[in-house]
């Protein structure tokens, strides 16, 4: 038989039911506009039960509040990251690409096709009047204002991989506290839910977290509960949690977590000939470690993976971005016995049989079998063979024989480095065939010819190459210490544009111009670069930047309705629907209400029981 007050029981549970969702409906109500928070709901069902040993059997015994849970489908969270990692890599492709096309634009007055128009106008004006040094000095401003032109694209560039590689740094940073907070949350969510609650605010805090870090690197989570091994049955509450990034490197292990660490390349220590210097290497080290502790602590991270993922992806696609073309090969014998040491690598992809293609620095590092080696200097065979002397200061092992040797890694992008060494390239074949021309006519009163184009040695100084070090002096290198930043008209025409070769033979007139003709044939009719003309150089670049910046904006529009969608599905289950909850609000007061009638209504009964029948 069942007590007295058990409908008193029974009621109070169902007021402390109504309570415990009024109350977590004004919760809901209450955070409407809080970012990142999933709508809870309270998990209640039937009591046990009770036999009464009377012919109807069994009584019911009212509601058990079980826990307050948040409501969110852990399928549109992976949905939404997958597709951030996504979003995060194209949007830093399309933001640098738009500022390289603004870089070698041409607005008519300051870029390449219009200062190549003038001068080849003014080269025209030579030809008509090519015993006058003011039509030769117009000539060699305008082939200057072209090098400046270079001079000036180059250092941008080289300004905006110096601004990623600052980015890379911040994301680096970024990535590494969020794993230090989420790491702190996951201790603060074991500590609430071992004892027996759900601590909902705090897993929305953390997923907060992760999807910030799934913008910037690809990710996967992992929560398996904690089992006692004393007692494999019994829950214990806590949970362990695991975070992945960049296809398999793990971030967070519970407690634990590892850091992403950028470090400086030493200044002789690059892996491409126009990379700046001081661009960061990225590093898998321990939550102790500390800025000075040393290097060696550290695991290498590899960022030739196709698999990081986010804005770090797109940040290493446009600052280390080679189009796959990288210096690769196979060492030959090694004499261990040779001062200096030397390697020998043989070569097989013709980009690397081609100077003017070159991008290997003079000195860095490469890396031999298992490990990176710093060379002074280098040779080329001029067919398949280049040889580096090691520099044998720190050096603690003879690099392996007959293995794989390689500078750099193959970014199949098109980014910064991709755009330096065309520009490169086109300055190298440029200089050649005009130089070539230059150095074999003779000036108007039939001295011989200089050659026009050349390089500074040193930013610092007015020292220039002369035309044995480009040419004869070089060992098979040609041009290839001619870049975009120190690209330069002699200084010798500079100085007396009478200089200027006009004439093809000693034979001709004062005023005949042969050379000058042949100066622009070559202009109109030579291909020097990529089967084009020199003056159709910025079409073939522009071609490229536009076609990357047009394909990485369209990603991004795609990505970015991809997220709105996924976004508005997942707000549709966690997100807080003011209509809904209005509703709830209505429904759960009437639940109050009605339990508090019943307990008003058995009230008055136990009174009268009571009172008046003296029970």
């Amino acid at each position: 038989m069942t007590s007295t007050f058990f409908g008193l029981n029974i009621a109070a549970s169902g007021l402390r039911a109504a309570n415990a969702a009024l109350n977590t409906t004004a919760n809901n109500i209450s955070n409407v506009n809080t970012e990142g928070y999933s709508r809870q709901t309270v998990k209640q069902e039937a009591s046990d039960a009770l036999r009464v040993f009377a012919t109807y059997g069994c009584a019911g015994a009212g509601v058990d509040t079980i826990a307050i849970e948040r409501v969110r489908d852990n399928f549109y969270d992976v949905k939404y990251r997958n597709n951030a990692q996504l979003l995060g890599n194209v949007s830093q492709k399309n933001y640098y690409n738009k500022l390289v096309e603004q870089y070698l634009n041409d607005d008519g007055t300051t870029g390449f096709a219009s200062l190549y128009n003038t001068m080849t106008a003014s080269l025209q004006s030579v030809m008509t009047a090519a015993g006058t040094t003011e039509s030769k000095t117009a000539y060699i401003s305008n082939v200057r204002s072209i090098t400046e032109y270079f001079n000036n694209v180059y250092n941008n560039l080289q300004g905006l991989q110096d601004d990623i590689n600052s980015e890379v740094k911040l994301c680096a940073d970024r990535i590494s506290s969020i794993a230090q907070e989420v790491a702190s949350l996951n201790k603060q969510i074991n500590v609430i839910e071992m004892t027996g609650t759900v601590a909902n605010e705090l897993r929305d805090k953390r997923d907060v977290l992760l999807d910030d870090l799934s913008k910037m690197v690809s990710i996967e989570t992992k929560e398996t509960p904690i089992i006692d091994e004393t007692q494999p049955d019994r829950e214990s509450g806590a949970t362990r949690f695991q975070v992945w990034i960049s296809g398999g490197y793990e971030l967070v292990d519970t407690y634990e977590y590892r850091r992403m660490i950028c470090v400086a390349r030493e200044d002789d220590g690059g892996m491409g000939q126009n990379d700046i210097d001081g661009l960061y290497d990225i590093k898998w080290g321990s939550a102790s470690y500390k800025d000075g502790d040393p290097v060696n602590e550290l695991s290498d991270f590899a960022m030739d993976s196709k698999l990081i993922g986010g804005e770090l992806q797109g940040l290493l696609a446009m600052r280390d971005g080679n189009n796959g073309s990288y210096f690769y090969g196979k060492s030959g014998l090694v004499d261990e016995n040779a001062s200096p040491l030397k390697v020998t690598v043989e070569v097989t992809d013709e980009h690397l049989m081609d100077m003017t293609k070159c991008a290997i620095p003079e000195n860095g590092l490469i890396h031999i079998g298992a490990k990176d080696y710093k060379y002074d200097s280098w040779e080329y065979d001029g067919y398949n063979a280049y040889t580096f002397t090691i520099d044998e200061e720190n050096l603690k092992s003879v690099p392996d024989s007959f293995t794989n040797v390689s500078i750099g890694y193959a970014n199949d992008y098109q980014g910064i480095p991709y755009y330096l060494q065309q520009m490169n390239e086109f300055i190298r074949q440029f200089s050649d065939a005009i130089n070539e021309i230059t150095k074999g006519g003779y000036t108007s009163d039939s001295q011989e010819g200089v050659f026009m184009l050349t390089g500074a040695m040193d930013m610092n100084s007015a020292a220039q190459y002369s035309y044995e070090q480009l040419t004869s002096e070089s060992k098979n290198k040609g041009y290839y210490k001619l870049r975009g930043g120190n690209f330069a008209v002699n200084s010798v025409l500079l100085a007396d544009a009478n200089r200027l070769s006009t004439k093809a033979d000693k034979t001709e007139g004062e005023s005949e111009f042969g050379n000058l003709t042949k100066l622009k044939d070559m202009f109109s009719t030579k291909k020097i670069f990529r089967g084009a003309t020199s003056g159709e150089y910025l079409t073939k670049v522009l071609a490229d930047v536009a076609l990357n910046s047009s394909n990485s904006g369209t990603l991004q529009d795609t990505y970015e309705a991809l997220d709105t969608t996924i976004q508005n599905q997942r707000l549709s289950d966690s997100g807080v629907d003011e209509d809904e909850e209005a509703s709830n609000l209505v429904k759960f007061q009437n639940a109050y209400t009605l339990s508090s009638k019943m307990i008003q209504t058995l009230t008055e009964i136990y009174d009268r029981l009571i009172l008046q029948t003296g029970v």
